[in-house]
Parts: structure tokens; sequence; C-alpha cells
């Protein structure tokens, strides 16, 4: 086990659509969506030892302490190496960089839970498969899996299911209006969709992906959120393929080059960065690097 630092990175996501097809029992929301992943996220720096105590720290102060899921997923790892392997020494110190908007539906508490999985697994040698790891990652959280996994992928159930897809290139520019959208609020409205006609991975290529599609929430948000409102209006003058991502603040817009979208970016108002999509993980080329 070497306990020299390794840089990983986090890379976020975007919700190409996101429909609602039904509630469970739970409540819990089944839902469709393609996540395509981007060449954009924070990075943690993890080095390993036998203290058996997991250190964690992050370049932003709200951030830092042990009530996270950088630390959850650490632990959880820590105990499947205790019971099973007999293990009972791991430890690591985790440095977190974060440069993705809190809250803003591009998954980046549950991309950083899925990279110290990946990555702890690889530098403990605990062996676990992805699909093992991915199990374990939905216990933490329900966009765990697809992080883990490290494919842009059509996505049903709660995250769980999971079909690797290969989106067409493309460039986007993500914008974030200065709010914080309560998901629970949201999930709360009345007029919240739950009933969306379900579609198979055969539509995909019918819906004309990554440009139509809708995002279930986004007209409440928009309605409850006027920040959210106006920076959908302004991003909708360029083209009507605007949409937000997740249950959070952010909004996208794709474009076909980098060139066009870093001119767009020049003249946006709000907190914004620009990424490519990309069908593998960054996280997962790292891996490769490492093995």
């Amino acid at each position: 086990m070497k306990n020299s630092t390794i840089r990983w990175p986090s890379p976020c996501k975007l919700n190409l659509f996101l429909h609602f097809v039904g509630q469970r029992a739970n409540g819990y929301h089944n839902l469709q969506s393609v996540f395509q992943l981007l060449d954009y996220g924070d990075s943690l720096d993890i080095s390993v030892n036998e203290s058996g105590i997991i250190e964690f720290d992050c370049d932003i102060r709200e951030l830092a302490g042990n009530d996270n899921l950088v630390v959850a997923a650490a632990r959880a790892l820590q105990q499947y190496a205790r019971d099973t392997l007999k293990r009972d020494h791991l430890g690591a110190k985790i440095y977190l960089h974060k440069i993705l908007p809190f809250g803003g539906g591009v998954g980046g508490g549950s991309s950083n839970c899925a990279t110290t999985l990946v990555a702890l697994n690889h530098q403990w040698q605990l062996g676990l498969s992805t699909s093992q790891l991915a199990e374990m990652g939905l216990s933490l959280g329900a966009d765990v899996p697809i992080f883990v996994r490290g494919h842009t992928a059509f996505v049903e159930g709660i995250g769980e299911i999971i079909e690797p897809v290969n989106m067409a290139d493309a460039w986007y520019l993500v914008v974030q209006p200065p709010c914080h959208v309560s998901t629970r609020k949201i999930f709360s409205n009345p007029l919240l969709t739950r009933n969306s006609k379900a579609i198979t991975i055969r539509d995909l290529n019918a819906l004309g992906l990554p440009f139509k599609g809708f995002n279930t929430m986004q007209d409440i948000v928009c309605g409850d959120y006027p920040e959210v409102r106006k920076a959908l209006d302004w991003l909708t003058q360029f083209s009507p393929n605007a949409r937000m991502t997740g249950s959070g603040s952010c909004l996208f817009l794709p474009f076909d080059n980098e060139q066009e979208v870093r001119k767009i970016a020049t003249r946006c108002e709000w907190p914004h960065f620009v990424a490519r999509g990309v069908n593998h993980s960054p996280l997962h080329r790292q891996l490769a690097k490492e093995n």
C-alpha cells in the first residue's frame, strides 16, 4: 500500500432531461434521465496510511469537518475492510479542492463521494468491483452510482438502473443564478408532474438528444425563483435548448464548438463555467493510469 498522494478528478454532470415517471410508497420518485458527464469538476488529493483515521479538509471552510459524503464513503470502505478483509488499521488523508457550485444540480457532492470510493478502493487495494462500489454508493446517495461507473448514461429508477450511452460531442455553458433551490419545496409542490410517459433507451434517438426532452421541475423552479427565470430567459435568447439540470439552480446551454460557447460566456453576468461533454469519466481515465 503506497502512501504517496494522488490527485483524483471528481467531475460533474448535467441532466440533459429529467422526467419523473412515478412515485414509490417510500416517497422516492422514479426518474428517467440522461446523465451527461463533463470534463470539469472538483479534485481530491488522497494519501493512505495505517493509522485507522480518516482526516478530511477542504479549501472551503464551510465544508471542512467530518459531516460530508467524502468521509461517509471512506468510513463505509473502512467498515468493509474490517468486516470482510479483517484489516483494522486503514487510514487516509483527503483534501478536497472545491470549484463546483453548491446545490447547483451538477452532482458535486455525489461525485466527491464516488471519487472517494473508487480512489480508496484502489489505494487501499480492497479489490471491490465497480458494481460493488456502485451498490455501496447507492446507500450513500442516489446519484453516486453514475459517477462510480464513470460513463454518460441513460438512468432510471431512483438512479440505480444505469445503461451507458454515447452522446455526440458538445460544449456547455453552465450558469448558476445566485440562489439556493430547496429540493424539498419543489418536491412538495402539488403541481410537480410525477407521471410523465416512460420512454425506453430505444426512444433516445427519437428524442433528438441532447437537445430535446425537458426538466420536470424547471417551470416550478422558475416560478418560485425569479433569478433562475431571468438567467434562463437570457440563455434562451441564444437558443431554445437552454434548460435546468437536476434539482438545483444551475442552467445549461449546449454548443457545437468551444469557440462559440466561450464567446457567449464573456457576456454572462452570473457565475458560470464552460465544459466539454465526455462519454468516459476523467476519474476512470486517472484510474487506468494508476493501474
